[in-house]
Parts: structure tokens; sequence; C-alpha cells
């Protein structure tokens, strides 16, 4: 399971989403998560599905990799579900006990598990096609520093974060493996059972994390880092010809969706 996450991961290839800019896909995955909370109607839900289909392809990402960012979530989507089947009132389909499932409450779970799953997968096209360094690059919204936004600072902080998440999920596959080869079932027991368990993983896990934050502390002090006054690039952020094209399709998007899901309705 710690294995098959996928935040945080590069894929290399080359693709049309790879060569677009970075601040292009960011909103763009953006506009995205935010049609997916649009009103629930399968037209706009079939809409969603082929753009985020669209991106794909265009990706050249194998279809199983975006999958595997959905499994480590699949209990969270369950139970989530679940509580919307239980919670919802309507028409009753199935009644055990005091516990009923509506008919309002099925088609509730159903988006909430397409829009979670689409979230997913829809994020995970965007970490697959840029690299960290590209992703938070704070230049294309240095207009946010005229409300006081710090954004080289909070650009730095998702970089780090997203270089730690590998890194940190590597850890922990090495000390579980650890506590498996001195007899540590992790899988057997109740689930308080296995959150005892946990806790030998959790600990050192956390050191581990501490540690190597210190350590990335201490090498930037030790380069002198004061933040990105006056810092230079290799690779300047530059629209191009299709950067403008991949606006056009989002905005086109956008519309239809809105179009789809407040006046059609």
């Amino acid at each position: 399971m710690i294995r098959e996450m996928t935040l945080g991961q590069y894929y290399k290839a080359d693709s049309v989403l790879h060569k677009l800019d970075a601040r292009v896909k960011l909103l763009g995955t953006l506009l995205f998560v935010i049609t997916l909370f649009f009103p629930k109607s399968l037209l706009s839900l079939g809409i969603a599905t082929v753009f985020l289909a669209f991106t794909i392809k265009l990706s050249k990402v194998p279809f199983s990799m975006m999958i595997r960012g959905v499994k480590p979530l699949f209990v969270i989507i369950c139970f989530s579900a679940i509580i919307n089947m239980i919670s919802v009132g309507g028409e009753v389909l199935i009644k055990l006990g005091p516990v009923s499932i509506t008919k309002q409450g099925l088609w509730m779970a159903f988006y909430l598990v397409i829009r979670l799953v689409y979230l997913v997968i829809g994020s995970s096209v965007m970490t697959f096609t840029t690299t960290p360094n590209q992703l938070t690059d704070g230049k294309g919204f240095q207009f946010l520093k005229k409300v006081h936004i710090p954004v080289h600072e909070i650009a730095m902080m998702m970089s780090i974060a997203l270089r730690f998440i590998p890194i940190l999920t590597e850890e922990l596959d090495k000390i579980m493996k650890a506590q498996m080869s001195r007899g540590v079932d992790f899988e057997s027991g109740n689930i308080l059972e296995r959150g005892k368990k946990l806790i030998p993983v959790l600990v050192p896990l956390f050191i581990a994390a501490i540690r190597r934050a210190s350590d990335l502390a201490m090498a930037m002090d030790a380069r002198c880092y004061n933040g990105g006054e006056g810092k230079t690039r290799l690779h300047p952020l530059v629209y191009k010809k299709q950067d403008y094209a991949a606006y056009g399709i989002m905005l086109l998007y956008v519309a239809i969706m809105i179009f789809c899901s407040f006046i059609l309705i």
C-alpha cells in the first residue's frame, strides 16, 4: 500500500502536457476541481469525464499509475459513501433495522465517490507531468506580493513538502518491514489493535522526518539561503502558443460546465 502512493511523483514523458507552462497546469487543475463541485447532473459528470480522459490521453501517463493513486484512499472513499447512503433522507429502498438506505442517499454516495476519484486523478495528472520545481515556482504569481502574500516562501514550503512525500513513504516502508521482520503482524486484529501496532512505526518515522528537516535547514543555512530576492532562473517562465491554446480549452470547458450545471437544470 505504501508503494502505491503516487502523490508528488513525476513521470517523465514527451507529451503535450509535459511541455505546458506549470502555471497553466496549476490553474487548470484548480478549475477542474472547482467544476467537480457544481450542481449534480449526469450531463456535467459526463463532460468532466471526457475532459479528464482527454487530459490523461495527452499526458501519456499509464492509466494504471493514475489508479494507483486512488488505492490508498479506498477505505476513506468507501467510508464516506456509506455515511452518505445511510444519512440522507428520501425514498427508502432498503431498511435494515434502524438503518435505511434511500434512493437519494445512493445518488449522493455515487456523486461523492466520483468526485473524490476524479479529484485524486486530476491532481495526479498535474504532479505526474510537472516537476516539483516547476510546480512551485512562484515567479508567475509575483502579483500576489502586492497584497503581502509571501509567494516565494509558500512556493518553497510546497516544493519541500512534495519532495518529502516519496522520501517519507520509503522511510515508512523500511520501518514497517523492519517491524515485520521482528514478528509484528499489521494485518491481524481489530482496528484498535492495528492502531496500537502502528505506534512503534510512527515514532521512528517522526524522528526520521525531524532529522531530515534539521539536515535540510542546516544545508540551506550553510549555503546562505535568504529567500527568493534577486534569484535568477535557468529557464524563465514564458507563455507559448500552446499555453494560450490550453487556456482557451480550459475556458471552453468551464463555460460548458457552467451552462450544463446552472442553465440547463
